[in-house]
């Protein structure tokens, strides 16, 4: 826990402003239609005189990259393997948050991710890290593993020290992106990263990153995983954020066979239920293409029949990849009479490859 002024962050209005001119938002509208409040707390809630930004571990018990290596299962970030942190840490907030009014008086609100606020630049003017150069928050007792919270108070508390980059000539989070997603240091193209392909995007993944996003179904943890600051990280001891074992790189010709009511059970309170099925079968049948899995062509081929489109183009694919004489039979009867024009296309990009 570290503590900064409502002022400490204005000069990341700029670099937001350029990012969202440059396109590198991709489709998140929202962040564009709040974008002038957030480097500005008092344009959230006047009455600001503090800030407390509130680090919170959830090291993992082992590298995630060694999911990525195991191709007939699913590899699911590190953070979506517990139950949703929003919950976990809000709750805990608030009860900070209500100690400190009945402590000390004043007001307060509370925020976790999902306001017009800016956690990272806020939580290295507070002192908790430094933004790294994958744009994430680096802590040099955590590493890359930490999720952040923040209470805005009405209480003028004595302000911390920020932390300076420790970064140095490293590039290693850099050089391990699996789709080359910063233009440079500091500077993240969401439309390139995998994490946004496969949650934020709405889509069908473009057909330029499906090879490399490999068998990531849910998030990717490349350039958190390379940090050399992950040396002192610690396993996370918040229990309800630790990993599942059924979401510990569960097998694909499991995750493919979810219907809706299966898929909500199994991720119940956890943040890959926001996705919906329909974009998490398209994630698990891109994660099919490229497992190799011959066996599993006979789940594409069932899912070219499902009722969303989405799910049909991504079987497309699937098939393709890995039975293209099975895909080719399949083009000559489907391709005309397939009602989406998204799903023909993909068809129509089988037939010229």
């Amino acid at each position: 826990m570290r503590v900064t002024g409502p002022d400490a962050a204005t000069e990341s209005g700029a670099r937001l402003a350029a990012w969202l001119a440059a396109g590198f938002h991709g489709t998140m509208d929202w962040m564009a239609a709040t974008a002038n409040r957030r480097p500005a707390p008092r344009l959230v809630w006047p009455d600001v005189a503090s800030v407390i930004m509130l680090g919170v571990n959830y090291g993992p018990a082992e590298d995630p990259r060694a999911a990525t290596a195991r191709p007939a299962r699913g590899a699911i970030s590190v953070y979506a393997q517990g139950d949703d942190y929003h919950d976990v840490i809000k709750g805990a907030q608030k009860r900070l948050a209500q100690w400190l009014v009945a402590s000390a008086g004043g007001d307060v609100k509370v925020f976790v991710d999902t306001a017009p606020v800016m956690e990272k630049p806020l939580a290295q003017a507070a002192g908790l890290g430094w933004q790294g150069k994958h744009t994430n928050v680096v802590a040099r007792d955590f590493g890359s593993w930490l999720f952040l919270g923040a209470i805005f108070t009405t209480l003028k508390l004595p302000a911390d020290s920020p932390e300076r980059d420790h970064c140095g000539s490293c590039k290693a989070c850099l050089d391990a992106c699996p789709t080359q997603a910063f233009p440079r240091p500091y500077l993240l193209d969401a439309r390139r990263c995998i994490s946004y392909l496969t949650i934020e995007n709405k889509g069908l993944i473009p057909h330029e990153f499906r090879v490399a996003i490999g068998n990531r179904i849910y998030g990717c943890d490349a350039c958190l995983a390379a940090c050399p600051w992950n040396k002192f990280a610690v396993e996370g001891r918040t229990l309800r954020l630790a990993a599942r074992e059924a979401l510990k790189a569960p097998p694909l010709a499991e995750l493919v066979r979810l219907d809706d009511a299966a898929f909500r059970a199994l991720f119940a309170k956890s943040p890959v239920k926001r996705i919906g099925r329909a974009r998490f079968a398209r994630n698990v049948l891109i994660a099919i293409g490229n497992s190799g899995e011959l066996a599993l062509a006979a789940e594409a081929l069932r899912l070219l029949d499902d009722a969303e489109p989405l799910v049909r183009g991504a079987a497309v694919w699937a098939l393709g990849r890995l039975d293209p004489e099975a895909a080719a039979a399949e083009a000559a009867v489907r391709a005309a009479v397939e009602p989406d024009a998204g799903v023909r296309a993909e068809w129509q990009y089988f037939a010229r490859t």
